[in-house]
């Protein structure tokens, strides 16, 4: 076991529950979806985080880091797909603005949200995040102490961060069926999905501008 595995978790907790494209994002599919949704979102993204976790535990985030290149390629398909997603999130909520009588039952299924849909946006948004990949690179190395196994280690923290992940979007999605009937409105939820989209698109520019 980790000698400093108490600090770790208070900084994992906290990294965890801040606001970023992935609440947005699980929020934007709950309000859609329901809680079923926003918890599969919520697996997509911790088999992102499993992907990148692993890669720093082996060595593969240094090499990403280490070519601006590839860090440049990664950063900016990583802030495109998270502009496309706000900019359909927009359009759906323009569509969903319409009057009722003017949305058929062909766009309605358009606009609805599968569980393989969720979980692939999940998994695509933090794989292109370059951010999440340093810092795992720059994370676990400051909780492996002297003396402790490298590799063994991070690779303990890793999957305690990443059950702490799959924890918090668990309770996250019941926190949305807690709110469902609000959440399911249809004015709150062509408020939600403006917000979403407008965040989402927001912040695929500022990880593009961010050089």
């Amino acid at each position: 076991m980790p000698t400093q595995l108490l600090p770790f978790l208070v900084v994992v907790a906290v990294l965890t529950v801040t606001p970023g494209p992935d609440m947005a994002l699980v929020l934007r599919n709950g309000v859609r979806g329901g809680s079923r949704m926003a918890w599969w979102t919520g697996l997509g993204c911790c088999a992102g985080i499993a992907v990148h976790a692993t890669a720093a535990v082996v060595g593969l985030s240094a090499l990403l880091a280490a070519s601006a290149s590839a860090y440049t390629v990664v950063r900016l398909a990583g802030a495109a797909y998270l502009v496309y997603l706000g900019a359909t999130a927009l359009w759906k909520s323009r569509r969903a603005a319409q009057p009722v009588g003017q949305v058929n039952e062909v766009e309605q299924a358009a606009d609805a949200i599968s569980r393989g849909s969720a979980f692939r946006q999940g998994v695509l948004s933090n794989v292109l995040n370059v951010k999440i990949a340093l810092l795992f690179l720059t994370l676990l190395p400051q909780f492996v102490s002297a003396g402790e196994p490298r590799m063994a280690t991070s690779a303990v923290l890793a999957a305690i961060f990443l059950g702490i992940a799959v924890l918090w979007w668990r309770v996250f999605s019941l926190l949305v069926a807690a709110f469902g009937r609000v959440l399911t409105r249809r004015r709150v939820r062509i408020a939600f999905e403006r917000a979403t989209g407008v965040v989402l698109v927001a912040l695929g520019l500022r990880v593009a501008l961010d050089a």
